[in-house]
């Protein structure tokens, strides 16, 4: 459909100016269409024109973004009440007939401003599942041990993950009440222990997976493998883990 044919976009965004949920408020703002447009475009024209769709001015709306093409995961938000990036996010796919466009902030995580919210919670869990390389000095080790390329294709898929927070969004199991670490920990924790040099310390990170929030608190919803933008087989990983701790609990006197 040719530019001159398309009506403007409305977009509502969920602001809140304190961080406080309770505080937040809808803002309806109207946004020329231009060709190829994503939500990231969407929110930078109302940040050169901060004007609600009635005409009063209003501060500009406040997101993250950081790579624009699906790598660093930080503008992570509701788009029409779905978790997902903002820059893969195209308007034409999302308003094909004028439809009104609905941007929210994640719910799973603190809320910093608008549409920004502290992920900290993820990294944290990362630390907790010692989701890393274990490298004693600085110096060169020279060549580490090699992979076998049936390895490689099960540790590739796993090695996509970005911390977005999709699946951490997705998932009933995180909330207020739980401790759970989420997805995308238990399936790091297989990357890792599946790493030649990373086997070393396998155990210590099936230890966490056994301790609080752990993969004993996964419900099984499986919501976390529809959302995650990297098509990572999550519940897999979450099989994986379930099947590895159950072994160390069983077996793991044996290796004391």
């Amino acid at each position: 459909m040719a530019a001159e044919n398309k009506r403007p976009i409305t977009i509502r965004v969920k602001r809140s100016a304190t961080g406080k949920r309770e505080d937040s408020a809808w803002e309806e703002f109207e946004v020329p269409w231009e060709p190829q447009m994503n939500v990231i475009s969407a929110l930078m024209a109302i940040q050169r024109s901060p004007k609600t769709k009635g005409g009063k001015d209003t501060s500009p709306v406040v997101w993250e973004q950081a790579c624009l093409e699906e790598v660093c995961g930080s503008c992570t938000m509701l788009i029409n009440g779905k978790v997902r990036q903002a820059c893969t996010s195209l308007i034409d796919a999302l308003s094909p007939n004028g439809e009104v466009i609905e941007l929210e902030p994640m719910t799973k995580f603190p809320l910093v401003r608008d549409l920004i919210v502290d992920r900290s919670r993820m990294f944290d869990n990362l630390k907790r599942g010692k989701a890393w390389i274990f490298i004693d000095g600085t110096h060169a080790l020279g060549a580490g041990p090699r992979q076998s390329p049936e390895e490689q294709e099960v540790a590739y898929p796993l090695s996509r993950c970005m911390t977005c927070g999709c699946c951490t969004e997705a998932c009933p199991n995180v909330n207020d009440r739980s401790s759970f670490m989420g997805p995308a920990v238990v399936s790091q924790v297989r990357l890792f222990n599946m790493h030649p040099s990373g086997k070393m310390n396998a155990n210590e990170r099936l230890d966490a997976m056994m301790g609080e929030g752990g993969i004993a608190e996964c419900g099984k919803a499986q919501n976390c493998v529809q959302v995650c933008p990297k098509e990572i087989p999550l519940t897999e990983s979450l099989a994986v883990i379930g099947r590895d701790t159950l072994k160390r609990a069983l077996f793991g006197w044996l290796l004391k």
